[in-house]
């Protein structure tokens, strides 16, 4: 069968390309291994975050009597927890099969790899091969869990995000390592709902090392304040798994002494690594760069007709960046003006209680590349909405050239702030000047105030502190 265009892989990547390509009235068929909607919407961002609100009501009934109401003595149902979660995956993957029925895009389950020719031969379950050809190949196929040398994931006391969100009974005990985005929502999952969680960072800044310093230091503050272990600028020696329970060899990289650990399991969360490798790319000569597949700014590669989005490329692994790549794509294939993307105006987020959102310079980065800069920052303390929410813990930080009032990035940990930063997102987009963003009137009482305030901070002009 010919198509105009094919899409490797059904992520938030590869299905979003797809629909982009047939509503411009390509011939579309895509690719996958395992379910629609790939790793996100299976064994990613989705069901985490319905793991992640279990644990949010469980923290709201521990503490309702703080809201003037009593309600007995609540337990968490771990199975029935895993069992929310799974449901709400399947349920986004029928959402996603069903967008491939609505926008006629052909749906071919088996593997796939790359052929001379522009095509793909994609092998089904039982081993049968079928060939397809396309004028353009989009490859979509996203990454998994990295594997550490001294850490070998082995589905059961060594696991990787995927097993953590299955795992048969809850952990008594559990070592996180890698204090990133997926460490740190994890952390706060299991500890919420009892498990005793000890969380090792190789870096020294310690919880989410990329964010702006003063971001991870009050989540540290914040999760050693509620019981979760956090060891930063420490590193894992061993893992002896031999017995009942894991013995967790770590070693501080400062004074180089070392503890030992026990615990159920042990969740590997240092990043992740790119599924590039059997797809064909040696066959087509299609250059990579330790695993990752090398692209211009429309996401061509070297071979004409082979284009990469995603986790495969050396941009960031966010789901909502794979889906703008798929978009810009498609619709320069397509002969549409596309404006490459800004990827220093992409928002990062992390679904832990604090949440934690951030978009463009931190302050260390800004000063770095030469900007003399206005800080402004509001505490949510402060702010009458986070105080009626019973959730002042937090701030809102923002960063302006002091020149032109450009708004180079901002930096928010609290409650609902992973709603917040798209705020921030547009007015960079838009090129908002700090005195346009402060002269822009916000509800009250709102959490989204302290965008306004911590603006006002910065020009000396804030009125609620």
């Amino acid at each position: 069968m010919n198509f105009d265009i094919i899409v490797i892989g059904s992520g938030p990547g590869g299905y979003v390309a797809a629909i982009r390509a047939s509503q411009l009235g390509k011939k579309v068929a895509i690719v996958e291994k395992e379910s629609l909607g790939g790793i996100c919407l299976n064994w990613g961002c989705i069901p985490t975050k319905a793991l992640l609100k279990s644990a949010q009501v469980f923290n709201y009934i521990n503490h309702a009597e703080d809201y003037g109401i009593v309600a007995g003595n609540p337990k968490p149902d771990f199975a029935a927890i895993i069992k929310r979660s799974r449901g709400v995956a399947e349920g986004m993957s029928k959402g996603v099969q069903f967008l491939m029925k609505k926008n006629k895009i052909t749906v071919i389950t088996g593997t796939a790899s790359l052929a001379r020719g522009k095509k793909v031969v994609v092998t089904d379950a039982e081993g049968k091969k079928a060939e397809y050809a396309a004028d353009h190949i989009i490859i979509a196929t996203g990454s998994r869990a990295r594997q550490l040398p001294n850490l070998p994931i082995d589905g059961k006391k060594i696991i990787g995000y995927r097993e953590a969100m299955s795992l048969p009974t809850q952990p008594a005990r559990m070592v996180v390592v890698g204090a990133g985005a997926i460490g740190v929502e994890f952390a706060y999952f299991y500890h919420s709902i009892g498990t005793e969680v000890t969380i090792v960072e190789f870096l020294e800044q310690g919880l989410l090392p990329r964010e702006d310093a003063e971001v991870s230091k009050e989540l540290a503050k914040v999760f050693t304040k509620s019981g979760i272990k956090v060891l930063a600028n420490t590193s894992v020696e061993k893992v002896d798994t031999q017995g009942d329970k894991c013995k967790v060899t770590i070693k501080n990289r400062k004074d180089g002494k070392e503890e030992t650990i026990e615990c159920e399991v042990v969740l590997s969360s240092a990043g992740i690594s790119p599924n590039t490798e059997n797809i064909g790319l040696e066959l087509l000569g299609v250059e990579t760069d330790r695993g990752m597949i090398k692209v211009d700014e429309y996401y061509r590669t070297n071979v004409p007709g082979i284009y990469a989005i995603g986790d495969v490329i050396p941009t960031q692994a966010l789901a909502h960046v794979a889906s703008a790549e798929g978009i810009t794509c498609v619709e320069k294939i397509s002969g549409l003006h596309a404006e490459p993307l800004d990827y220093n105006n992409i928002p990062s987020c992390t679904y832990c209680s604090p949440e934690v959102a951030s978009v463009g310079y931190t302050e260390a980065a800004a000063k770095e590349a030469g900007y003399e800069v206005k800080v402004g920052k509001f505490p949510f303390s402060a702010s009458g909405k986070a105080s009626a929410s019973g959730a002042k813990e937090g701030f809102v930080k923002v960063i302006y050239d002091a020149k032109y009032g450009e708004l180079l990035g901002a930096h928010m940990i609290g409650m609902n702030v992973t709603e917040m930063i798209a705020e921030i997102v547009v007015a960079r987009k838009l090129e908002t000047t700090g005195h346009e963003v402060l002269k822009a009137v916000h509800p009250h009482p709102t959490m989204s105030e302290a965008v306004m305030e911590a603006t006002a901070a910065a020009y000396d002009e804030v009125i609620h502190l």
